[in-house]
């Protein structure tokens, strides 16, 4: 038996898990599991030195377990960055890409360079919440935090780097911040040279799969001998790696990859960047095996997430699987929003902004729990469609089915409503494809396993696959034509907030 760990940050939570593979099957488990919310101090920030203790509290705990360890690797949320000083010290906390600082930096560059450029030059869906707008603001606004670096690590490449003392970028990673060439699969030089950026905060960049190292000494039981290895660093990445597609193919499937955000697309073979790519709003992400993922970021269940803490926060505490079922108790397509309006990116009092969102369409007003989680359930369904039809149109793809992945994919109402809303069957698991993603990486790299076909076939025979069937198509057609008329005047570009 082979036991490789992997590192999952996600946005909301993290954790570290061990993943045993048997030469047929792999097992899961979590040896720790701990909170990444981030804060709001100078600004909403992640806790630098909190979220890395966590990380090493938990390979603590999983070294105690006795077995060897052969490889470690990290995968994270993309867009947000560290900065290091000269002596390789983060000079602050990073900013968590849900801050609004980047607006301004966003319709500047908008104004001056145009969302074609910016577009042609990296194919990354035009959304403020990017990297590169992000620094564009450090420049305008804090231009001593750029002056006082040496490097930009993104959040795994820098866990990384505690881990094995490497300074290099992960290219799935990279591929998130608006400031990568997909077509070249490198930095795009050219346009970090005209944004007036400094070219050597960006490190070289390595694919997945790569070894980093020898993990460092840390002291810590069960860990002697383990190698760093990059997985698919970007949390996507090694989420579509582990999805099950039938046969190993991805060619006639569709995937979402359900978290705080739902990533909705289809594997392909090269990058679709074109002028109807940008206005559909499609991303195009590196993937594993030189695999483009063309992709759309959409909202996801960031929204029940944060209904959840403000419902706690008026004594009304509750599971998620208590939200389900009373929103299961609802009826359907009473009310919609579009879940992507700048208006629910922030945090704050979700339910009573989407109770604004109605009264302000003229739509019947939410008020109980199971209305308003209802409204969201209905309401990403419907985006999921919209996203679908324009990858369809835009790619020339024909699609058999969506393999949902992801802890979206426990929930049996929203997959329904999907199934319902796009007329095609649902693949809900696994739930912990980000992290087999990111184990099955290290796996390939240790030469435990071939491809990411093998993989793939591993975990269909490790993991219990549900299907969701359509139902109610019709009753969903006109839910989707309600849809799309209340957002026919969407932007060519998204802002974070209003």
């Amino acid at each position: 038996m082979t036991r490789v760990a992997a590192i999952d940050l996600g946005s909301e939570s993290g954790r570290v898990t061990s993943v045993d593979f048997d030469g047929r099957r792999v097992a899961f488990s979590v040896a720790h599991r701990f909170s990444t919310t981030a804060t709001s101090h100078d600004g909403l920030r992640w806790d630098l030195e909190a979220m890395t203790r966590e990380v090493f509290d938990g390979m603590g705990k999983l070294g105690l377990e006795g077995v060897p360890i052969a490889s470690v690797g990290v995968d994270s949320w993309g867009l947000d960055y560290v900065l290091l000083d000269h002596e390789n010290h983060p000079i602050d906390d990073p900013y968590s890409y849900r801050d609004p600082r980047n607006n301004e930096a966003f319709d500047a560059a908008l104004a001056e360079y145009g969302p074609n450029a910016l577009y042609n030059a990296s194919g990354t869906q035009l959304i403020a919440i990017n990297t590169v707008f992000g620094l564009l603001s450090d420049v305008r606004n804090r231009p001593e935090r750029l002056a006082g670096s040496s490097r930009l690590l993104l959040i795994a490449d820098y866990i990384h780097h505690l881990l094995s003392g490497s300074l290099v970028s992960e290219r799935t990673l990279a591929s998130t911040t608006g400031l990568f060439d997909v077509r070249r699969g490198e930095w795009s030089d050219e346009l970090i040279s005209t944004l007036k950026l400094p070219r050597e905060l960006f490190p070289e960049l390595v694919d997945p799969g790569t070894r980093l190292g020898a993990l460092l000494d840390f002291g810590l039981a069960g860990w002697s001998g383990t190698q760093v290895i990059a997985p698919g660093s970007h949390d996507t990445a090694s989420a579509v790696l582990a999805v099950p597609f039938e046969g190993a193919s991805s060619e006639r499937a569709a995937f979402i990859s359900s978290g705080s955000w739902s990533l909705i697309g289809r594997e392909e073979q090269h990058p679709t960047v074109t002028q109807e790519a940008r206005i559909a709003h499609l991303a195009n992400e590196a993937g594993f095996g030189s695999r483009t993922l063309v992709l759309r970021n959409g909202a996801g269940m960031w929204l029940l997430q944060a209904s959840r803490r403000q419902w706690e926060t008026e004594g009304q505490s509750l599971s998620y699987a208590d939200i389900a079922a009373l929103a299961d108790a609802e009826q359907p397509l009473v009310s919609i929003i579009d879940p992507d309006a700048p208006e629910f990116v922030a945090p704050g009092d979700i339910p009573a902004r989407i109770r604004a969102y109605c009264e302000r369409t003229a739509q019947p007003v939410p008020e109980s729990i199971g209305q308003v989680a209802r409204t969201i359930v209905d309401s990403l369904a419907l985006s999921y469609r919209r996203t679908l039809d324009s990858i369809a149109t835009v790619t020339g793809a024909r699609f058999d089915a969506v393999h949902v992945v992801g802890g979206g994919s426990q929930h049996a109402g929203l997959a329904q409503a999907t199934a319902d809303a796009t007329r095609l069957p649902i693949h809900r698991g696994p739930v912990e494809a980000t992290a087999l993603g990111n184990a099955g990486a290290q796996l390939i790299a240790l030469g435990e396993l071939s491809d990411m076909s093998e993989l793939r076939a591993v975990v269909a025979a490790s993991d219990t696959i549900l299907t969701t069937e359509p139902g109610t198509v019709d009753l969903w057609d006109r839910g989707g034509d309600r849809f799309m008329n209340l957002t026919k005047s969407y932007p060519q570009t998204i802002r974070t907030s209003a």
